[in-house]
This record gives C-alpha cells, sequence and structure tokens, in this order.
C-alpha cells in the first residue's frame, strides 16, 4: 500500500511551476555554495603560501635589523616592522604550550625555516580565544626579542558577498522566468479545459510553440471537436425521436378517446401522458447544452423573482419569497427561471411548501430555495444530479418524477456559470443553493 506524497514530504509544493522553481534553486544555490567553498579554499591556499614566503623574508631581514641595531634604537623600530598579522616585542613575551593549530605550526616552520640557523627559537601557543603564537629568540648581545604572531582569516572584500548575492538574485530570476516559459502551456491547457462546458463553446488553444506543446493543444482541439460532435448527435437524437413519438403518441391519444368510459381507457390515456412528458424531459434535458447560448440581458432581478412567485401564488403553491437584491444586473432570465422552477417543483412535490431566500453580499448572489421535506441522504447529494436517478424507485411518475429534474437544473446552472449545490437543513428538509457573481448594470 503506497502512501500519498503529502504524507511524507508535507513541504512539497503542489503546482509544477513551484516544484521546478524549487528544484531549480536549490540546485542553483547547492552548485553556488560548491563553487564559492572550492574557489575560497584555493585562494585560501594560494594566499596562505605567497604570506609564508613573503612572511619567511619580511621577517629574516626584520630581526637582521633589529640584531644590527644598538639596543637603545631598537624600540623606535618596531612600530616601522609592525605587519597585519604579526610584530615584534622587546622582551621574553608569555609563556605558552606548543602550537598544535595546523596554521600556527606553519608559521613556527615558517620562522624557523629563515632565521633558525642564526638563532635558537622555541615557538608557544598563547591561550584565547584567538589564534595567538608567539616566537621566542635572543640577539646577538642576548636580550630577547618576540615575534608576536596574531594569524587572521583570508580578508574578503566588502563588496564580494553583495555581488555574489546578487548574481544569484540574477540566476533566480532567469530561472523563474524560464520555469514559467515552460510552464504557461500547462496552465493554458488548463483554464481550456475549465472553459469547457456543457455548451462547448470555449477558445481554441493555439497550435503553435515547441512539438510537445503544439502536439497536445492539437490533441486537445481536435478532443473538443469530438466532444461537441458526440454532444450534437446525441441532442438531435433526442429530438428525432421526440418528432417521430410524437405521432404515433397522437395517433393512440385520438384512438383513446373514442374508446369506451372505463378502466382500460384511463389507463392508456394516462400512460400516454406519462410517455409526452418524459419525451418532452428528455428533449428538454438535451437543450440544457445550449443554455449559454441565451445572450444575457439587463434585468431587475427582484421583478424576476416576484413574477415567478405570483406564478406559483396563482396556482396555489405554497411558496414565499424573502430577501432581495436590490440592483439591475446582467442575467440569462429564461435559463434561471427554469433552474428555479425545478428547484421549486421538486420543493413542493417532496415537503408541500418552498421557501425562497435571496441574499446579495460582496459581489455574489444567492439565492436559496428551501423545504422543510424529508432531506436526502448525505451520500445521495450529487447522485441526485444524474440524468434519470430517482431516490424514490417506485415505477409511479407522479411520486418520483422522471428523474431529470435536478439533472436539467445541473446542466443549466453550469452553462450559465451557477453555481448549484444542495445540503441538508439543521431540523430536517433540504436547501438548495443557487450562487453567482453579481454582473450590476448601472
Amino acid at each position: 500500500m503506497t502512501m500519498p506524497r503529502g504524507r511524507w514530504w508535507p513541504w512539497w509544493p503542489r503546482s509544477l511551476f513551484a516544484r521546478l522553481m524549487l528544484i531549480s534553486l536549490s540546485g542553483l544555490a547547492v552548485a553556488y555554495a560548491l563553487s564559492f567553498t572550492v574557489t575560497f579554499y584555493e585562494r585560501g591556499q594560494a594566499t596562505t603560501s605567497l604570506m609564508l614566503g613573503d612572511m619567511e623574508q619580511d621577517v629574516a631581514s626584520s630581526v637582521a635589523l633589529l640584531d644590527r641595531l644598538p639596543a637603545a634604537e631598537r624600540a623606535q623600530w618596531l612600530p616601522r616592522l609592525e605587519r597585519r598579522t604579526y610584530s615584534f616585542m622587546l622582551g621574553p613575551g608569555l609563556p605558552g604550550a606548543a602550537p598544535d593549530a595546523h596554521l600556527s605550526e606553519l608559521l613556527a616552520a615558517s620562522i624557523e625555516r629563515s632565521i633558525g640557523q642564526h638563532y635558537q627559537l622555541t615557538a608557544s601557543a598563547i591561550p584565547g580565544l584567538r589564534e595567538h603564537l608567539q616566537v621566542h629568540l635572543r640577539l646577538s648581545d642576548g636580550a630577547p626579542l618576540t615575534i608576536d604572531l596574531r594569524p587572521r582569516g583570508l580578508p574578503v572584500s566588502p563588496w564580494l558577498m553583495p555581488l555574489l548575492l546578487l548574481q544569484l538574485l540574477l540566476l533566480a530570476g532567469f530561472s523563474w522566468w524560464c520555469v514559467r516559459l515552460a510552464t504557461r502551456p500547462l496552465a493554458e491547457l488548463a483554464q481550456a479545459a475549465d472553459a469547457l462546458g456543457p455548451d462547448l463553446k470555449t477558445v481554441r488553444l493555439p497550435e503553435d510553440g515547441p512539438a510537445e506543446v503544439a502536439r497536445a493543444a492539437t490533441a486537445f482541439n481536435a478532443m473538443q471537436d469530438r466532444i461537441g460532435t458526440y454532444m450534437h448527435e446525441r441532442m438531435h437524437i433526442l429530438a428525432a425521436i421526440s418528432h417521430d413519438l410524437q405521432t404515433p403518441i397522437t395517433r393512440m391519444r385520438l384512438r383513446a378517446d373514442l374508446m369506451d368510459d372505463g378502466d382500460q381507457r384511463d389507463t392508456l390515456i394516462r400512460n400516454l401522458q406519462e410517455m409526452e412528458y418524459l419525451v418532452r424531459e428528455g428533449v428538454t434535458y438535451a437543450r440544457t447544452l445550449h443554455g449559454a447560448t441565451e445572450q444575457p440581458r439587463r434585468i431587475d432581478p427582484d421583478a424576476l423573482l416576484d413574477s415567478l412567485l405570483c406564478d406559483y401564488l396563482d396556482a396555489a403553491a405554497d411558496v414565499t419569497l424573502s430577501g432581495h437584491i436590490g440592483v439591475p444586473m446582467l442575467l440569462r432570465p429564461v435559463a434561471l427561471r427554469r433552474i428555479l422552477v425545478n428547484l421549486i417543483d421538486n420543493a413542493l412535490k417532496y415537503a408541500g411548501s418552498a421557501e425562497l431566500a435571496v441574499e446579495s453580499s460582496g459581489g455574489v448572489v444567492t439565492i436559496c430555495v428551501l423545504d422543510r421535506g424529508p432531506g436526502i441522504a448525505p451520500d445521495k447529494l450529487e447522485t441526485v444530479f444524474q440524468p434519470f436517478y430517482r431516490l424514490e424507485t417506485s415505477r409511479n411518475r407522479d411520486s418520483g418524477g422522471t428523474g431529470l429534474g435536478l439533472a436539467i437544473a445541473r446542466q443549466l446552472a453550469q452553462a450559465i456559470d451557477v453555481r448549484l449545490s444542495l445540503a441538508n437543513r439543521p431540523g430536517g428538509g433540504l436547501e438548495a443553493r443557487l450562487s453567482f457573481v453579481s454582473e450590476i448594470c448601472t
């Protein structure tokens, strides 16, 4: 059993762009750090060798100079002979142990090579936080002389680190641009796939760019064409079936009307009515593929809802309305009205009453159709949107319907860019929620 990668690597980004950027920047940072370390180490080795060579000559000349000067003049020359990493002291210096640091050993050996054949030397490491070394000797007249060495690291120019940081930022920016350029076709493909709604109206992808990108765009455009062909064929088949069935159904109804009154006649007429209703609902479901072809119009949404409410009240249906939007909007009124009619009819069928609750906040309009019916099992809240799916499993169309009402509502909602969801209400009942971004007309 394999575990999800996020369980092991919670820090691992989800998007391809972020992953490529992380990998690229990590590789750049590691390579940059290794290059800097190797270069700095090599420069330190070369500088140390050069420093030791120069120090051997400088220390030998300084000690020879002090040895030839009169004892009274030696103190005056000490500041002139002082360098960045070492100086001279007239005296025995400080006691200490034998040097153990690598650089201290190198310095002691270098001084011994330069003047050890003329003077008796002893080296000692002075305790402290920093590396500190002293070399003790006696001049020709027996006066003690101490060479005080304070080894320091390789000096770094103040502009070096800002320059390296600037280079790293430039490389990071270039990597960001390259990764963005490489992943942009994938983002465009994802946007085109998201925009492919039930109406199959979407912008075709440009079939250019690198070979792999052009091939993917060509395949996606061909897929759109095939899906569009299949869906239009389905609509034409349903329309043709509806047209062909209307004639025999009409003939059968005429024959049934001529029959003597009786149970057989009533049963036959009722069955024919169910057939007509089922055919009409099937064609309506197929035509909802073109829901977005209706052009948005500037309307008063509150007037639309009031008109819908009045129609139900005229039919003596228990429907109420609360809330308002208050501003004109760009809407597709026919499709929106059909969605609301299906939802309200569904509430009236299973609960006997329906309540419309309208709210507008933050540019989002919400229309809820509420009832106090039996509700829907949580695992069936999405299943009921499938075509011809009925919660009531009997063959009675009056109690179970055709199973297309919610499917038509969902497909129309997707076609006009409205989100439709179902949820059980606390205390019992169902809530059908329509949410969409308001396009306000001023």
